[in-house]
């Protein structure tokens, strides 16, 4: 890029963010079987994310609540096939074999299209990146899908451990070693991993945009959530449920635990989707165009 001189800092700034922009605009559109190229998905996702920007509160709100709602299927299925594989197999095992059936939450949330933090992130980073947000408006709207994602894990918590034992397919007993296997680690631990869990998320976003049919975005959500849960990776959302659902049920899990827990996994997952996404995706898009 080769700027004018004699130009106040702001011109440049302006001058550089409308060349900026039409280098996104003008990425062009490929055959319905060729891959988007990086300009592509970088459109694509942005104006993704000012649509999101532009929808009322409301709209926001139930949307996330939604999807708090929907993931919860993954827990359900967490603790009806750890029930079931409880005494067949160690506690390693089952833990291991269970990752299976987490995506089925996810998979539910991204293809009905409701509002996961985890997922939005990065997407609702690269406006502000972008300059067509500022950071008041991504917190304000982060703080809503946070929000409204936590409201239905928890009424999905009260139901669920309610109605497992009733309907015999998994017990209090589950639940809590769920919970605590999720509480396992350090804060410093928690962090980190929920950092990488954050990151992964915001590439699955990144990698959505760039697949065009159902069949490659339901294998796309599959295997980066397979991978979250095989590898033990915290996830804010998802395990909210699991250690607020075990705090409803067990008396070693307090409610320090669950707010520290909580408070930690969003953090890690906010910054590993904004920094590790966003911000190095928009910046090699930068890094491209200007050599």
């Amino acid at each position: 890029m080769i700027w004018k001189k004699n130009k106040t800092p702001e011109q440049l700034e302006e001058e550089k963010q409308r060349e900026i922009d039409r280098e996104i605009n003008k990425s062009s559109k490929k055959k319905t079987d060729g891959a988007k190229t990086h300009g592509e998905i970088l459109r694509d996702q942005i104006t993704e994310a000012l649509e999101t920007y532009d929808k009322n509160s409301s709209s926001i709100l139930l949307s996330s609540f939604a999807a708090g709602l929907e993931i919860s299927f993954s827990f359900l299925l967490l603790c009806t096939f750890y029930f079931f594989l409880e005494g067949r197999s160690d506690e390693t095992e089952i833990f291991k074999t269970i990752s299976l059936v987490y995506p089925i939450g996810f998979i539910l949330v991204v293809l009905g299209q409701s509002i996961l933090f985890t997922e939005q992130t990065a997407l609702l980073t690269l406006p502000v990146l972008n300059k067509k947000r500022s950071i008041g408006s991504m917190l304000k709207l982060w703080g809503l899908v946070i929000t409204g994602n936590l409201l239905g894990g928890y009424f999905m918590s009260f139901v669920l451990t309610w109605l497992g034992p009733r309907l015999e397919i998994f017990d209090h007993e589950v639940v809590e070693a769920i919970a605590m296997h999720v509480l396992h680690g350090t804060v410093p631990v928690i962090f980190v991993s929920a950092i990488i869990a954050g990151w992964l998320m915001g590439l699955l976003s990144w990698l959505l945009a760039s697949s065009r049919d159902t069949i490659s975005r339901i294998v796309i959500i599959f295997l980066i959530t397979t991978v979250l849960s095989f590898a033990g990776l915290h996830h804010s959302i998802i395990g909210s449920i699991e250690v607020f659902s075990g705090f409803l049920v067990s008396d070693q899990i307090h409610l320090s635990d669950y707010l520290t827990f909580q408070s930690t996994a969003l953090l890690g997952n906010a910054f590993g989707g904004a920094i590790f996404v966003a911000l190095l995706k928009y910046r090699a898009f930068i890094f491209n165009i200007g050599n």
